[in-house]
């Protein structure tokens, strides 16, 4: 990936960056390692992608069984955004989220959800094996025990996601003080 402007390929681009929420749903609330956290934290991130016009994908997880998105995320939803269901742990399992994803035509992935050993490992795997760039926010993902959250981490920076933060991620995509997005990004990560 190159940048005409000098930047390293590695820093977030608003042309070529999406969000994916993964499995922020109701039947992690009361078991997830730091739920409130994370929750906290992926709300910022779905203001801020509004802000900047960065596009969102959502799925959940098998949601007859384990809920839907929390309300205090899913309020921040882009309108007509509606959360692909599915089954597997990666959602490059489910063919509607590929479909969805291979339509905008970005290259740069910045995940947040849930859980961070199992949905977001995964996926964070198979995406990159996709050959996609993928960014994962740290305060933005947990697992249900702290030990796998611990580990999964691991493993996805050794595989090669770049890790990061909901503030890192998007003081990235706004790249400058100086553009009229900036005030309202920095409301939401104060």
């Amino acid at each position: 990936m190159t940048d005409s402007r000098g930047r390293h390929p590695q820093l977030l681009d608003r042309a070529s960056a999406v969000l994916v929420v993964i499995d922020v749903q109701e039947g992690y609330r009361s078991v997830l390692f730091e739920y409130e956290r994370v929750a906290t934290a992926v709300a910022r991130a779905l203001q801020g992608a509004a802000i900047l016009g960065v596009p969102v994908l959502a799925t959940e997880q098998y949601p007859k069984g384990v809920g839907q998105t929390v309300d205090e995320v899913a309020k921040h939803f882009p309108p007509n955004l509606v959360p692909i269901q599915k089954m597997t742990m990666s959602c490059c399992g489910a063919e509607a989220f590929m479909a969805a994803l291979e339509k905008l035509g970005r290259r740069q992935v910045l995940i947040v959800g849930i859980e961070a050993h199992a949905c977001v490992n995964q996926t964070a795997h198979d995406l990159m094996h996709a050959g996609y760039q993928v960014h994962v926010a740290y305060d933005a993902t947990s697992s249900r025990r702290g030990e796998d959250y611990v580990v999964g981490w691991g493993k996805m920076v050794k595989a090669g996601v770049i890790a990061t933060t909901v503030e890192t991620a998007l003081l990235e995509l706004l790249r400058t003080a100086e553009i009229p997005e900036f005030k309202a990004v920095q409301r939401v990560i104060k």
